[in-house]
């Protein structure tokens, strides 16, 4: 498509920005609408764990993940760069404890994937004396450790992209719906995109599941994060703790409950480091979970020129990178091979 026409975005979270980014940054006209404001959506959370997948039981979606994560640093950067603000994105590794010595030794399997998948500097290892601030009680005295793992600062890293895109002449446009007749627009409307599709496309797409997290006063910036029977303790470059998240498929409201509340509990009994930080923020939101379990990006069937960028669940920053190329490969230059993968379930 030609370079001077505007194309139109809906959605200011994660999926929504990070593709009008990367088209702007190729010199397209962007504009992006939100009916409230950018991260209102469950990208406005506090975790931020960018985690690869397990390096052992190789596939697909394992190495696009993988390309994804690899290509965040220049990606971040970039943003950091031309919006002048901090995303908090750092490759600070993973910490996890080791029930057992039977787990240790079968931990080797995935050892060695990581050496045959991972580049050779990000792999994994075991340790008996881990060198961080905050450090998981573990059963058997050995922790797993990766250097592939990073994190980033939600909330900084969408305020950064709305910034770098407004910089280069995008625009972002708030309280006001996408128009449905643009000729070229991408749906990036998390959980209720989803039960549209689910709607128009007669079958399930898709649904939204909620998650609950909170943010620590802690300030352990260069620390690796925990993670421990999918929690997260995940320490940020603004001097707190992101503990989370659950996972909820069923649910009555989308506000907090006691269930974060047990999170804490478990999260300050794991780390004995967090015992008396103050507890800042209690967040729950509703995230999109595609049937597939991988992202969708896809045309609307039946609307030329629509794409669907929807489904990042938990991995959705982690897979901005290689989202917003794909995307931008459609929409500006495109291209129709796009991986079964990222098909709409």
């Amino acid at each position: 498509m030609a370079r001077d026409s505007v194309i139109h975005l809906a959605g200011a979270g994660i999926s929504g920005l990070s593709c009008a980014w990367e088209m702007t940054r190729r010199g397209a006209r962007v504009r992006v609408h939100e009916l409230d404001r950018v991260g209102a959506g469950p990208s406005g959370g506090q975790v931020g764990a960018l985690a690869p997948h397990a390096p052992d039981g190789w596939n697909a979606k394992k190495a696009m993940q993988l390309e994804s994560l690899l290509a965040a640093p220049d990606f971040w950067a970039e943003v950091e760069d031309v919006s002048g603000l901090p995303t908090g994105y750092g490759r600070t590794g993973r910490l996890q404890p080791v029930p057992d010595q039977a787990t240790a030794d079968r931990l080797q399997d995935r050892i060695k994937g990581a050496q045959q998948n991972w580049p050779a500097d990000l792999g994994m290892f075991l340790t008996q004396a881990p060198d961080t601030k905050i450090i998981p009680d573990s059963p058997s005295g050995i922790w797993l450790m990766d250097r592939m793992t990073a994190r980033i600062h939600p909330r900084a890293a969408l305020a950064a992209l709305a910034a770098a895109i407004t910089a280069r002449g995008g625009e972002i446009v708030l309280g006001q719906p996408a128009p449905v007749d643009a000729p070229q627009m991408v749906w990036a409307t998390g959980t209720a995109g989803l039960h549209d599709l689910n709607e128009a496309l007669g079958r399930k797409i898709g649904q939204g599941v909620k998650g609950q997290s909170a943010s620590l006063d802690h300030a352990a910036p260069d620390s690796p994060q925990v993670f421990d029977n999918g929690m997260y303790v995940t320490p940020h470059f603004d001097g707190t703790v992101a503990v989370g998240s659950t996972s909820e498929n069923t649910f009555d409201h989308d506000r907090t409950d006691h269930q974060i509340d047990d999170l804490l509990v478990r999260a300050r009994a794991m780390c004995p480091a967090l015992a008396d930080a103050p507890v800042l923020e209690r967040w729950a939101g509703i995230r999109p979970r595609a049937r597939s379990r991988a992202p969708v990006l896809a045309p609307w069937p039946d609307r030329p020129g629509h794409l669907i960028v929807n489904g990042g669940f938990k991995i959705g920053f982690g897979m901005a990178p290689v989202i917003a190329r794909m995307a931008a490969d459609v929409v500006l230059d495109g291209r129709t091979d796009l991986p079964d993968l990222v098909a709409l379930p």
